[in-house]
């Protein structure tokens, strides 16, 4: 259940992200991003991060040391124009835009797990 919750606020995320970067970053035809393809838009990130994130993380280990961690922006672009070859409804106009995205999708998902308190908390152990 937490895993259904978690991705319906990653798609409202990736909605509010989408409305507000609306020009540059498209999800769906219209003028207005579309709320059931920002849900498969959370689905297929969140396969993405958890079966191709670790891989390129394990292969640009020397360039995420020597970048102090920056390179992983650049990651988490990479994995968002993977999913705009698998979603061709979901597209962005350069990787500035796919680095603004991804940063302010963790952020406002972040908030909204906090708000909605959803996020795992340390829990000591009794």
């Amino acid at each position: 259940m937490r895993l259904l919750i978690k991705i319906f606020l990653s798609g409202v995320a990736a909605f509010l992200t989408g409305m507000l970067l609306h020009p540059h970053v498209r999800i769906g035809y219209g003028d207005k991003p579309d709320f059931l393809l920002s849900l498969f838009l959370a689905i297929v990130l969140s396969f993405l991060n958890t079966f191709l994130k670790p891989l390129l993380l394990i292969l640009t280990i020397p360039i995420t040391v020597f970048t102090f961690g920056i390179f992983l922006l650049f990651i988490n672009a990479i994995i968002l124009y993977i999913a705009t070859l698998i979603l061709p409804e979901f597209q962005i106009d350069s990787l500035w835009w796919a680095i603004l995205f991804s940063f302010i999708l963790s952020i406002i998902t972040s908030l909204l797990e906090s708000i909605l308190g959803t996020k795992k908390r340390n829990q000591p152990n009794e």
